[in-house]
C-alpha cells in the first residue's frame, strides 16, 4: 500500500487534483461573491411591500422589513428584533428603528400604503390623503396626476435648456438685438407658466402619526403602491428603477438618484489611459527586445520595470500630484493660460492627469506582456524577412507586430482590469465626490481633459464611508459594487474579442 501511494505521489497526479481542486474553489469562490453583491444591489431596487405594525401599547409603525435579528434579552433568552425602515427622514430624523418581535401586536399590508420618491430627504412612507385639483384618491388617479407632472416638469427642463442654450450662443449668434430679446422674453415666459403650474400642484400626506404633510408636484419623482402591485408591475418597476440608476446623476450627497457621471467617467478614464500606455509600453518593449543590446543598461531598465508593477498605487498618486499637476500643468499655466492666473486651468487635479498617473501606473503590465509576446515569435521568420530583403522596421511592422498583436491585447486587458479599480491614486489627481458637469459636452473643444470627474472606485468609497446614514446607503454601495464589475468585465470581454479575431486573423503567420 505504502508502496502504490508512494509511486502515486511521484507520479504527479495529487498535484494536477490539487491545482484543480484549488483553481475550482477560487472559481465558485468568485462567482458566489459576485453572486452576493449582485443579489444584495439589485434586490434594493425591487418595490418591498410596506407594513403596517401596531404595538401593544397602541403606536403604529409604518415601513419595511429590512432585517430580522437574534438578541438576548435580560434572562438569556433568545428573541427576535425587527430592524424597520420607516423612512420620512427629514420629520423622524433617522431612517431605521428597531422594536421586539414580541412588542407587536398585528401586522397588515394595507393596499392604500403608498411610497413617495423626493427630491430631498429620500423616500415618504404614508397615506395620500388630498391632491391640489381634488382627485379621487385611488391608484389609477395618483399614477395618471404623477404622469402628467412629470410630463410638465420635463417640458420646464427642456425650455430652460433652449434658454440655456440661447444665452450660450450669443457672441456668435446671427441674430438682431431685438430678436434675441423677443426669443429670450418668450422662453422666460414659457418657463415661469410651466413653474407657475407646478407651484400650484400639490400632495398631502399622512404619515403613521396622523401627521400631515404637504408635497409640491415639482418634488416629486415618483410614486408607488407597493402592495397594491402585481407581479408584473413589480419587474416592470424594477427594470425602471435600474435604468435610472444607471441613466441619471446622484442626489443627497451621493445616496440617492443614479450614478451615470460616475459610469462615464469611469469608462472614459479607462479609454484615456489605455489610449496613452498602449504606444508607450509597446515601444518599450519593442526596443528592449529588438533594438537594445544584452547588456548591464538593459538588465537595470528590466529590474525597474519589473519592480516599478510591485510600487503601491498610492505613491503613483502623489508622483502624478507632485510632477503631472504641479510641475507640468504649472508651467502649462504659466505658458498659456497666464491670464487665468491665480485661477489654475492644468495647474490642478484633472481627467488628464488622472489617466497620465495609471498609465504609468499600468505600463509594466504592458511592456511585460508585449515582451512575452514578441518572445515567442522565431527568430527564423525574422531572418526570412530579412533574407527576402526586408529592412528590420518592415519586418517588425508587417511581421512581428501583427504576430504579437493578441500577446498586446493581453496586456491591455490586464492593464484595464487594474487601472478601472484604482481609487487611490484618483483621488490625488482629478477624482471628485460631485462634479457639476461632464467631461465631454457640446461645447468647443468638446473633450475638457482640465476638468475633474467622478468614479464608480471613488463613489463606492463615498457612500459607504463618507455617507451620513452608512446603513441606509449601504445598498446603493452593492449595487455600485456589482456595476463596477459588469463595467470591468464589459471592458475585458471588448478586448478579448478584438484578441482573439487578431489571432485568427494572423494565425496564418505562424505556419
Amino acid at each position: 500500500m505504502k508502496i502504490k501511494m508512494k509511486t502515486w505521489i511521484k507520479s504527479g497526479s495529487p498535484w494536477i487534483w490539487l491545482t484543480a481542486g484549488s483553481v475550482s474553489i477560487s472559481m465558485i469562490s468568485v462567482l458566489g461573491i459576485l453572486l452576493l453583491i449582485g443579489w444584495k444591489g439589485l434586490s434594493y431596487f425591487w418595490p418591498t411591500p410596506l407594513q403596517q405594525w401596531q404595538t401593544v401599547d397602541g403606536k403604529v409603525i409604518v415601513g419595511q422589513l429590512y432585517d430580522v435579528q437574534k438578541v438576548h434579552d435580560a434572562n438569556a433568552d433568545k428573541k427576535e428584533r425587527l430592524v424597520i425602515k420607516v423612512g420620512n427622514r427629514d420629520i423622524n430624523g433617522f431612517d431605521f428603528i428597531n422594536i421586539d418581535q414580541d412588542q407587536i401586536k398585528t401586522v397588515s399590508k394595507p393596499d392604500e400604503l403608498v411610497v413617495v420618491d423626493r427630491v430631498q430627504h429620500g423616500k415618504y412612507f404614508g397615506k395620500i390623503v388630498e391632491t391640489s385639483n381634488g382627485l379621487e384618491l385611488n391608484r389609477q388617479q395618483v399614477e395618471s396626476w404623477v404622469r402628467s407632472e412629470k410630463a410638465k416638469i420635463d417640458l420646464l427642463e427642456q425650455e430652460r435648456y433652449k434658454l440655456y442654450r440661447l444665452l450660450d450662443a450669443l457672441p456668435k449668434s446671427t441674430l438682431s438685438k431685438d430678436e434675441i430679446l423677443i426669443k429670450e422674453k418668450a422662453l422666460n415666459n414659457e418657463v415661469n407658466a410651466i413653474s407657475k403650474q407646478l407651484s400650484h400642484s400639490y400632495l398631502v400626506l399622512e404619515d403613521s402619526q396622523g401627521s400631515r404633510y404637504q408635497l409640491s408636484s415639482d418634488h416629486v419623482l415618483d410614486i408607488w403602491f407597493p402592495n397594491a402591485m402585481t407581479v408584473k408591475e413589480k419587474v416592470y418597476h424594477w427594470l425602471e428603477s435600474v435604468y435610472e440608476f444607471v441613466s441619471e446623476p446622484p442626489r443627497e450627497a451621493n445616496s440617492e438618484g443614479g450614478v451615470f457621471p460616475a459610469i462615464f467617467g469611469t469608462i472614459l478614464l479607462v479609454l484615456l489611459m489605455s489610449v496613452i500606455v498602449m504606444p508607450l509600453g509597446v515601444i518599450a518593449a519593442i526596443y528592449l527586445h529588438e533594438y537594445a543590446k544584452p547588456n548591464v543598461l538593459t538588465r537595470l531598465i528590466r529590474i525597474a520595470v519589473i519592480n516599478l508593477a510591485g510600487v503601491p498605487s498610492i505613491v503613483y498618486g502623489v508622483f502624478g500630484l507632485g510632477f503631472f499637476v504641479y510641475v507640468v500643468g504649472g508651467t502649462l499655466d504659466q505658458l498659456f493660460y497666464s491670464n487665468e492666473l491665480p485661477t489654475p486651468t492644468f495647474g490642478t487635479p484633472g481627467l488628464l492627469w488622472s489617466a497620465l498617473t495609471l498609465a504609468i501606473l499600468t505600463l509594466p503590465v504592458v511592456i511585460v506582456a508585449t515582451e512575452e509576446g514578441l518572445s515567442r515569435i522565431p527568430n527564423s521568420v525574422r531572418h526570412g524577412s530579412l533574407a527576402l530583403g526586408a529592412t528590420q522596421f518592415e519586418t517588425l511592422w508587417k511581421i512581428v507586430l501583427p504576430m504579437a498583436s493578441p500577446a498586446i491585447m493581453t496586456g491591455l486587458i490586464l492593464a484595464v482590469a487594474r487601472a478601472a479599480g484604482e481609487v487611490a491614486p484618483l483621488m490625488l489627481v482629478g477624482v471628485v465626490k460631485l462634479a457639476p458637469s461632464l467631461p465631454v459636452d457640446s461645447v468647443a473643444p468638446y473633450l475638457h481633459l482640465d476638468r475633474k470627474f467622478m468614479h464608480l472606485g471613488y463613489h463606492i468609497y463615498d457612500v459607504g464611508f463618507q455617507s451620513p446614514n452608512v446603513e441606509a446607503a449601504r445598498p446603493i454601495v452593492y449595487a455600485t459594487a456589482f456595476l463596477l464589475v459588469t463595467v470591468i468585465i464589459g471592458l475585458n470581454l471588448a478586448a478579448i474579442a478584438i484578441r482573439n479575431n487578431l489571432r485568427e486573423k494572423y494565425r496564418t503567420l505562424e505556419l
